[in-house]
Protein backbone atom coordinates (compact mmCIF):
# COMPACT_ATOMS: atom_id res chain seq x y z
CA UNK A 1 0.00 0.00 0.00
CA UNK A 2 1.34 3.39 -1.17
CA UNK A 3 0.45 6.57 0.58
CA UNK A 4 -0.46 9.57 -1.90
CA UNK A 5 -1.04 12.99 -0.88
CA UNK A 6 -3.10 14.32 -4.45
CA UNK A 7 -4.30 17.55 -4.20
CA UNK A 8 -4.59 17.49 -0.64
CA UNK A 9 -6.33 13.97 -0.29
CA UNK A 10 -4.70 11.62 1.23
CA UNK A 11 -4.72 8.38 -1.28
CA UNK A 12 -3.83 4.68 -0.15
CA UNK A 13 -2.70 3.13 -3.05
CA UNK A 14 -2.25 -0.72 -3.91
CA UNK A 15 -0.71 -1.03 -7.19
CA UNK A 16 2.41 -2.04 -8.68
CA UNK A 17 5.18 0.74 -7.33
CA UNK A 18 7.00 0.83 -10.53
CA UNK A 19 3.08 1.85 -12.14
CA UNK A 20 3.20 5.12 -13.77
CA UNK A 21 1.75 8.03 -11.60
CA UNK A 22 -0.42 8.90 -14.97
CA UNK A 23 -2.56 5.82 -14.59
CA UNK A 24 -3.10 6.11 -11.13
CA UNK A 25 -3.94 9.20 -11.65
CA UNK A 26 -6.24 8.28 -14.32
CA UNK A 27 -7.40 4.51 -13.34
CA UNK A 28 -7.08 4.39 -9.77
CA UNK A 29 -7.97 7.99 -8.45
CA UNK A 30 -10.36 8.95 -11.06
CA UNK A 31 -8.88 12.10 -12.18
CA UNK A 32 -8.42 12.97 -15.92
CA UNK A 33 -7.50 16.06 -16.62
CA UNK A 34 -3.60 14.71 -16.63
CA UNK A 35 -3.97 13.18 -20.71
CA UNK A 36 -1.89 10.70 -21.90
CA UNK A 37 0.13 11.73 -24.62
CA UNK A 38 3.29 10.16 -25.71
CA UNK A 39 4.33 7.84 -22.73
CA UNK A 40 7.37 8.45 -23.36
CA UNK A 41 8.34 12.32 -21.33
CA UNK A 42 8.45 13.94 -25.18
CA UNK A 43 5.26 16.01 -25.49
CA UNK A 44 4.11 17.44 -22.12
CA UNK A 45 0.14 16.67 -21.74
CA UNK A 46 0.95 14.65 -18.72
CA UNK A 47 2.60 17.70 -16.91
CA UNK A 48 2.02 17.45 -12.70
CA UNK A 49 3.48 18.42 -9.82
CA UNK A 50 5.77 16.41 -7.31
CA UNK A 51 6.25 18.62 -4.61
CA UNK A 52 6.51 21.55 -6.58
CA UNK A 53 8.32 20.09 -9.78
CA UNK A 54 6.49 19.76 -13.17
CA UNK A 55 7.19 16.37 -13.87
CA UNK A 56 5.94 14.05 -16.70
CA UNK A 57 3.57 11.43 -15.03
CA UNK A 58 4.11 8.82 -17.74
CA UNK A 59 7.20 7.98 -16.97
CA UNK A 60 7.35 8.87 -13.22
CA UNK A 61 6.86 5.57 -11.23
CA UNK A 62 4.09 5.41 -8.39
CA UNK A 63 7.06 4.81 -5.54
CA UNK A 64 8.86 8.02 -6.64
CA UNK A 65 5.48 10.29 -5.41
CA UNK A 66 5.17 8.07 -1.89
CA UNK A 67 5.08 10.59 0.87
CA UNK A 68 4.95 13.65 -2.16
CA UNK A 69 2.43 16.52 -3.06
CA UNK A 70 1.19 15.67 -6.09
CA UNK A 71 -0.94 18.41 -7.72
CA UNK A 72 -3.31 17.62 -10.85
CA UNK A 73 -5.15 20.33 -13.20
CA UNK A 74 -7.89 19.77 -10.72
CA UNK A 75 -5.99 20.60 -7.72
CA UNK A 76 -4.42 24.19 -9.21
CA UNK A 77 -7.22 25.72 -8.13
CA UNK A 78 -9.99 24.89 -6.16
CA UNK A 79 -12.49 26.83 -8.15
CA UNK A 80 -10.61 27.53 -11.44
CA UNK A 81 -9.36 30.81 -10.67
CA UNK A 82 -5.81 30.25 -10.66
CA UNK A 83 -4.32 33.22 -13.05
CA UNK A 84 -3.35 30.96 -15.56
CA UNK A 85 -6.94 29.08 -16.03
CA UNK A 86 -8.14 32.67 -15.86
CA UNK A 87 -5.75 33.75 -18.65
CA UNK A 88 -6.29 30.60 -20.78
CA UNK A 89 -9.83 31.13 -20.99
CA UNK A 90 -9.69 35.31 -21.43
CA UNK A 91 -7.35 34.49 -24.21
CA UNK A 92 -8.98 31.55 -25.57
CA UNK A 93 -5.59 29.85 -25.99
CA UNK A 94 -7.39 25.97 -26.43
CA UNK A 95 -8.67 24.38 -29.62
CA UNK A 96 -8.39 20.74 -28.93
CA UNK A 97 -8.11 21.48 -25.67
CA UNK A 98 -5.78 17.99 -25.30
CA UNK A 99 -2.05 19.74 -24.59
CA UNK A 100 -3.36 22.42 -22.27
CA UNK A 101 -4.06 20.81 -19.28
CA UNK A 102 0.17 19.89 -19.32
CA UNK A 103 1.01 23.38 -20.78
CA UNK A 104 -0.76 25.11 -17.94
CA UNK A 105 0.66 23.21 -15.48
CA UNK A 106 4.24 23.86 -16.32
CA UNK A 107 3.36 27.37 -16.88
CA UNK A 108 2.55 27.07 -13.00
CA UNK A 109 5.72 25.85 -12.25
CA UNK A 110 7.65 28.86 -14.60
CA UNK A 111 5.18 31.70 -12.78
CA UNK A 112 6.24 30.29 -9.55
CA UNK A 113 10.39 30.26 -10.01
CA UNK A 114 10.05 33.70 -12.16
CA UNK A 115 7.09 35.98 -11.76
CA UNK A 116 8.11 38.20 -14.67
CA UNK A 117 9.31 36.22 -17.29
CA UNK A 118 10.38 37.46 -20.57
CA UNK A 119 9.29 35.66 -24.24
CA UNK A 120 12.49 33.97 -24.60
CA UNK A 121 12.12 32.35 -20.48
CA UNK A 122 8.37 31.48 -21.46
CA UNK A 123 9.53 29.77 -25.21
CA UNK A 124 12.11 27.70 -23.46
CA UNK A 125 10.38 26.77 -20.06
CA UNK A 126 7.54 25.65 -22.36
CA UNK A 127 9.64 23.89 -25.42
CA UNK A 128 9.22 20.57 -24.05
CA UNK A 129 5.33 20.48 -24.37
CA UNK A 130 3.86 20.15 -27.86
CA UNK A 131 0.63 21.40 -29.22
CA UNK A 132 -0.51 19.89 -32.12
CA UNK A 133 -2.91 22.72 -32.73
CA UNK A 134 -0.21 25.29 -32.83
CA UNK A 135 -1.53 28.03 -30.18
CA UNK A 136 2.09 28.69 -29.06
CA UNK A 137 1.54 32.80 -29.32
CA UNK A 138 -1.42 32.11 -27.80
CA UNK A 139 0.15 30.04 -24.86
CA UNK A 140 2.71 32.51 -24.65
CA UNK A 141 0.48 35.55 -24.12
CA UNK A 142 -1.60 34.07 -21.60
CA UNK A 143 1.17 33.60 -19.69
CA UNK A 144 2.26 36.84 -19.86
CA UNK A 145 -1.32 37.87 -19.04
CA UNK A 146 -1.20 35.41 -15.87
CA UNK A 147 2.04 36.98 -14.92
CA UNK A 148 0.87 40.56 -14.65
CA UNK A 149 -2.14 39.66 -12.69
CA UNK A 150 0.24 37.46 -10.12
CA UNK A 151 1.52 40.96 -9.88
CA UNK A 152 -1.58 42.91 -8.72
Amino acid sequence: MITLTINKKIHKIEADPNTPLLWILRDIVGLVGTKYGCGVAQCGACVVHLDGEAVRSCVTKLSRAQGKKVVTIEGLSETGTHPLQKAWLDLDVSQCGYCQAGQIMSAAVLLKENKNPSEQDIDDAMSGNICRCGTYLRIREAIQLAAKQQEG
